[in-house]
């Protein structure tokens, strides 16, 4: 057995195992999940405006109180471990990951983002 001629096979392997497990990487950096304090310091006290895959457009305002305010309704959130919570009127309590990064969110349920958003500096809308 010639050593040159296995290592000449298995570079290219070698080299696409590493090059896949760097995407890999580079998304999970990407879509790192925030901690319980980081998602509260973000949020409280701001307004979040974005898309959610399933509910389309919000601009929603999160007080120091746990309510939630938005044009045309209203909502409580708490954070609980490094999940944010909400309760909408007449629905069971919703609670997702989050993404920071900057002033974007990425909201994400069962390990996919289903949403996004950017954090704006407080109640910009006066709700």
């Amino acid at each position: 057995m010639n050593p040159p001629m296995l290592v000449g096979r298995c570079t290219p392997l070698l080299f696409g195992f590493l090059i896949s497990h760097a995407c890999i990487i580079n998304a999970a950096e990407e879509n790192a999940l925030a901690a319980g304090p980081q998602l509260k310091k973000a949020i409280t006290g701001n307004t979040v405006q974005g898309s959610m895959d399933g509910a389309g457009k919000y601009t929603e305002f999160y007080a120091k109180d746990g309510t939630v305010r938005s044009k045309d309704y209203q909502a409580k959130w708490s954070i609980e471990g490094d999940t944010m919570c909400w309760v909408y009127t007449g629905q069971p309590k919703d609670c997702w990951r989050a993404s920071i990064k900057g002033n974007q969110i990425k909201w994400i349920k069962d390990g996919k983002v289903q949403g996004t958003g950017t954090i704006v500096q407080g109640n910009s809308n006066r709700y």
